[in-house]
């Protein structure tokens, strides 16, 4: 059975002239969803996780094709772009593209996928550019509230060409209309909203307490909590209730290992089907290279026994390796962090969570209802099961009863404004309205949502860094400077950027300086992650940085803008400069603590920060050049993440 027809019903009519068609039935929500796309009018879904959302959006892709109009499709995270690229290329061939800033395969087809961000820079750097598109569509639209890049969903409404529509698709979430209100407020013309609360597949919840596993939470009691809970039992559970596959949901990197290998002694598979994992797995790891891979070769025994784990730190490659023996379904258990249940299609008959709390920004504290069931939506999968199944293991030490039941009875947590408008984007918009760009702010969502002090303070902001742009000298006399122009290319790291640029430090450095400084601008240090020894010239970057640094954070200080532009950290440095002298992967992670997985994500966004610096308009020849070099020697092997989709 494809994906589609999981989705979607379908049966076959026969009509007069003995043609037998398929007709595709849609659920309730899709086909009220679809008719008003085909009246014309933009449409926001709210449903739950894998009730079937995807097929509205391939409606307007379809139809789109067939009228030959652009689409463009849009993701939160560069995992879920990648894997939709696949599954519409499969289904639209040439007509489907991708860019996203580290891949740019078929960037001009009349159906674009992108990370939101990318779509934001085109709406303010080069709105003539989506003139041929008439539909955008926002994956996880609800990530409008995410603290560190909601801004950007919020960016891109607020900003939209007139001529576009909007699919916006949704977990389930109370304010809905509120959100759509919004849009139609500053777009003026009407949103039309569908929910769906029912899901295709229904859940039932377990609890795993005092090693006992029970189905209804009044169940649990206090006395249990000096029983500690063990793995084996809640896995044993599992199986004999035939819930695999299973995903269970971990909140930590070496947590999802461990787990993983304390499974070694069980066995899922019989020898047919060890012998088809065995296969594909060593076939997978020679096409992508992987042979010799350490995590894949500490893997392998698990994977023998279908058992495997996933998380951020691991090679993409490997990672996509995993997805793949997962959708084969001879991989039935999988210890995994949240990142897996964001969109990508990865449906299992049952999921376990570890635990209820995880780490949100700076403090550990409950799951949020919405986190919760996006995670546990993955249970039950649509035209394959009937049921799913969801466990929750719990510590009565940590968590009471009264909590679990917030958490899973509560209502969806709404949808908020997270905006903070960059400095890129306020010198883009001061070179298109001035100060009258302040007018702009009551069109945000932040305003729409917000009191009277929050607005104000929100104002306050904007004109604080307007203030310090024009002291810095980005703006001169009403104009964007040479400093300026630079920085509303660079999104992210301005500041930073360009006063390296306007020091002409950027001029100065070679391929490898340029290597060294874009990985330290772009990277995130773990808490007590341990800085490695630099060599004299990284010294020398290093010590420019800081004082430039220095300088900005006094001026943002003083101006009470917040949170702080970010610091450049050096951790990486040796790495990137072994690679850059062209050292093999595996022998460069012997200079730092950083997972394989983190520094092949931080050298990808260094080339994406060193792209957007050689595309603005006043970065010089030289520097475009000097780019282009660093670039292609950052960019291969495994770093390459084009090779990867386009091998994949």
């Amino acid at each position: 059975m494809t994906r589609k027809l999981q989705r979607i019903r379908c049966c076959r009519i026969r009509v007069k002239d003995s043609l037998l068609l398929n007709i595709m039935i849609y659920d309730r929500f899709q086909q009220e969803a679809i008719d008003y796309i085909n009246q014309g009018f933009s449409v926001i879904v709210s449903a739950p996780t894998g009730a079937g959302k995807t097929a509205i959006a391939e409606h307007i892709i379809n139809e789109a094709i067939a009228k030959k109009q652009g689409v463009i499709y849009t993701a939160p995270i560069k995992a879920l772009s990648n894997q939709k690229f696949r599954d519409f290329q499969g289904q639209f061939k040439d007509y489907i593209g991708i860019l996203t800033g580290d891949v740019s395969i078929n960037a001009f087809a009349p159906v674009l996928i992108m990370t939101t961000e990318i779509f934001r820079n085109k709406v303010l750097d080069e709105p003539q550019s989506l003139e041929k598109y008439s539909w955008i569509i926002f994956d996880e639209i609800h990530y409008i509230d995410n603290p560190e890049r909601g801004t950007v969903w919020e960016e891109s409404l607020i900003f939209l060409p007139k001529h576009m529509q909007v699919l916006g698709l949704s977990a389930t979430i109370p304010n809905i209309k509120q959100f759509a209100s919004w849009i139609e407020s500053i777009h003026n013309k009407p949103v039309k909203v569908v929910i769906e609360d029912k899901r295709p597949v229904p859940l039932h919840f377990f609890y795993q307490s005092g090693n006992e596993i029970v189905n209804n939470i009044n169940q649990v009691k206090k006395y249990r909590a000096f029983k500690p809970n063990k793995l084996y039992t809640i896995i044993n559970y599992v199986r004999q209730q035939e819930g695999l596959p299973c995903i269970y949901f971990v909140f930590g990197r070496r947590r999802a290992e461990e787990l993983a290998q304390e499974l070694y002694g069980f066995n899922f598979l019989d020898g047919k089907e060890k012998n088809q994992i065995t296969e594909l797995f060593n076939s997978l790891c020679q096409r992508f290279d992987l042979s010799s891979d350490r995590t894949g070769q500490s893997m392998y025994p698990l994977i023998q026994r279908g058992v495997a784990y996933h998380h951020a730190g691991m090679l993409p490659t490997l990672k996509e390796v995993v997805e793949r023996l997962f959708t084969s379904r001879l991989l039935k258990v999988i210890f995994t962090t949240e990142t897996f249940a964001l969109g990508i299609n990865m449906p299992s008959k049952s999921v376990i969570f570890d635990g209820l709390r995880k780490f949100y920004g700076r403090y550990v504290r409950n799951l949020k209802t919405r986190d919760f069931y996006q995670m546990a939506g993955r249970a039950g999968r649509r035209g394959i099961d009937t049921e799913g199944f969801v466990y929750c293991r719990l510590n009565l030490n940590r968590m009471q009863p009264d909590e679990v039941k917030r958490i899973i009875l509560g209502k969806p947590e709404e949808v908020k404004s997270q905006l903070n408008t960059s400095y890129a984007t306020l010198l883009n918009l001061y070179e298109k309205h001035k100060e009258d760009l302040f007018k702009i702010y009551p069109l945000s969502l932040h305003y729409f949502q917000s009191h009277k002090n929050d607005q104000r303070e929100a104002l306050r902001l904007l004109e604080a860094k307007l203030k310090l742009l024009k002291e810095l000298n980005y703006i001169h006399d009403g104009i964007l400077t040479p400093k300026g122009q630079f920085a509303k290319a660079v999104h992210g790291y301005e500041l930073i950027l360009a006063e390296l640029y306007d020091e002409n430090v950027l001029e100065q450095v070679d391929e490898f300086g340029l290597g060294i400084l874009a990985s330290a601008i772009v990277f995130e240090p773990r808490k007590n992650q341990r800085m490695p020894g630099l060599s004299k010239n990284t010294r020398g970057i290093k010590r420019v940085c800081e004082e430039v640094y220095d300088r900005i954070k006094h001026k943002e200080q003083h101006y009470r803008i917040y949170p702080f532009s970010k610091i450049p950290y050096f951790h990486l440095s040796s790495t990137m400069e072994a690679w850059l002298r062209g050292t093999s992967f595996d022998k460069i992670l012997r200079f730092t603590d950083t997972d394989e997985g983190e520094v092949v994500r931080y050298f990808r966004m260094s080339v994406q920060i060193l792209r957007e610096i050689k595309d603005a308009s006043v970065a010089s020849p030289i520097l475009k050049d000097k780019i282009k070099e660093t670039n292609r020697i950052i960019n291969r092997d495994i770093v390459d993440a084009e090779k990867q989709l386009r091998e994949g």
